[in-house]
């Protein structure tokens, strides 16, 4: 087997604190948060000088990961607009299963979230959304029928 498993997805922020908070708002556990610098790092990203602060969540079933990393130095570069829609190159979204989708909807509302296009329903499978939180951070939900 060449891997054991997806460990996590890394998303760089600006602020740490508001994407913390939306990802616990989801559901997410939090692990721990730590500031990250050093030659090892360095040597890892590519990067000279890093110093960042990385906050580390999980799903409640603990078997993925959300890796919150906010630069101090260097700044962070912003690549693409935060409002940039579906189809644009790159990683667009992570899907999360939820219980109840209009929940979930109404409190990440509360932390500004907003959807992207509508909760829409797949056939008698699914209710599904993406909804936009802070940092442009785009989330899909899905909801199981049945």
């Amino acid at each position: 087997m060449t891997i054991q498993r997806m460990d996590n997805v890394l998303i760089v922020v600006d602020d740490l604190d508001a994407a913390v908070s939306f990802f616990v708002e989801l559901g997410m556990e939090p692990e721990g948060r730590a500031p990250i610098e050093g030659a090892w790092v360095e040597s890892v990203i590519g990067i000279s000088g890093v110093r960042q602060e990385v906050a580390m969540l999980r799903t409640p079933d603990g078997h993925g990961r959300i890796e919150l990393a906010m630069f101090h130095t260097p700044k962070a570069i912003a690549a693409e607009p935060r409002d940039a829609p579906a189809n644009t190159l790159g990683i667009r979204r992570v899907m999360f299963a939820v219980d109840d989708i209009e929940d979930v909807v109404a409190r990440l509302r509360a932390h500004g979230a907003e959807l992207v296009g509508e909760l829409a329903r797949y056939e008698d499978s699914y209710r599904l959304c993406y909804v936009r939180g802070p940092e442009g951070i785009v989330v899909g939900l899905a909801e199981q029928l049945g």
